[in-house]
Order: C-alpha cells, then structure tokens, then sequence
C-alpha cells in the first residue's frame, strides 16, 4: 500500500472536518444570520487575510443573488448607517483590523454579526451576533496536517456557500439567475 502523503492527510482531514462542521451548526444561528441579511438595508462584509478571502466570496454571492453587499474596504463602499449589517469573518475573532471595524460600526448603529471559531474574542464579544463555525485559527488551538487557519477557512466558506443557497430558494433565485448577474467583461 502506498504511504499516505500530506496531501492525502490534509484532504482526509478537511473531509473529517466538514463532517463535524455539519453536526454542530447552531440552525437558529444561521436562520437568525439569514433573517439579519434579508432585513437589511445595505450588507457590509469584512474579513482580513484568507478569511477575506471567504468574506469577499460571500460579498459575491449576496450582490448575485440581488441584495445590496459590499466588501468593506473597496473604493466604491457607500457610507454604511443605521438599518445596515457587518458581517465579519474572523477565525480567531482577535484581528485588529476586525475588532476596529466592529467599534465603527458598532458608532455608527449597524447591526454586527461575527462569524468565529472563538466566542470570547474582542470582535465577538463587541458584536450583536455572533455564528460559531468550529476549525483551528491562529491561535492554534490544536496540531493539524492542514496548515495554520484553513480548516476554519475551507468550513466557513461551505457553511456560507450553504447559507447562499438557503437564501436562494427563499428568494427564488437559481443558477441562471445567477449566471445573468455574473461578470461577464472577462
């Protein structure tokens, strides 16, 4: 039998991993995320690093599938108010560029939903809401053969790939919908 590799590890772990997710998704924090989305006026989504990365991906999303989002930070963001939501994607919820954008919004009345594998940190202690998605951040809280923050990154991303979903058939948008919306000066 051939001898696993890391990559081998890492995929079987990321599976495991998902598989876990799966089971411990609090259903009333995605129902009441996805109540905040479909309530508010203007949709801000934040994240730095990879989970920018997964932030932008949802930012994406939202503005196909016909809500009013913006990725935090981008030249053509509107001013946020009163009414509008920060979503922010932190692993670890201690990013000091999140926890300052959860203080300013925070000023300026947004409602604040986190999404974090740790509910004590400073970003998720200073927002509304928070929606725990279970992974490994950087503060390392255990060894894994997938490197540094990707188990929360790659979990966080499907769970939002799923919400996306869930708030598609709730407006009764499909693929070619989306695929109307989608970029097309490629």
């Amino acid at each position: 039998m051939p001898r696993r590799t890391k990559l081998d590890l890492v995929i079987a772990e990321v599976i495991s991993h998902l598989k876990e997710v799966e089971g411990k998704i609090d259903r009333q924090e995605v129902d009441d995320l996805i109540g905040d989305i479909e309530s508010a006026s203007a949709i801000f989504v934040y994240g730095a690093g990879r989970s920018g990365y997964v932030a932008r991906s949802f930012a994406q999303r939202l503005v196909q599938i016909g809500f009013r989002a913006f990725f935090v930070g981008e030249t053509i963001s509107p001013s946020a108010k009163k009414g509008d939501l920060l979503i922010v994607v932190t692993g670890s919820g201690t990013t000091q560029s999140v926890v300052a954008l959860v203080r300013s919004a925070a000023k300026l009345g947004l409602k604040i939903c986190a999404i974090s594998s740790n509910r004590n940190g400073p970003a998720t202690r200073l927002a509304d809401s928070v929606f725990m998605i279970p992974g490994k951040t950087k503060l390392l809280e255990r060894a894994t053969f997938a490197p540094f923050t990707s188990l929360f990154d790659i979990a966080s991303l499907m769970v939002l790939d799923g919400m996306t979903a869930e708030l598609m058939e709730r407006k009764g948008v499909t693929d070619e919908d989306i695929g109307r919306t989608h970029a097309n000066l490629e």
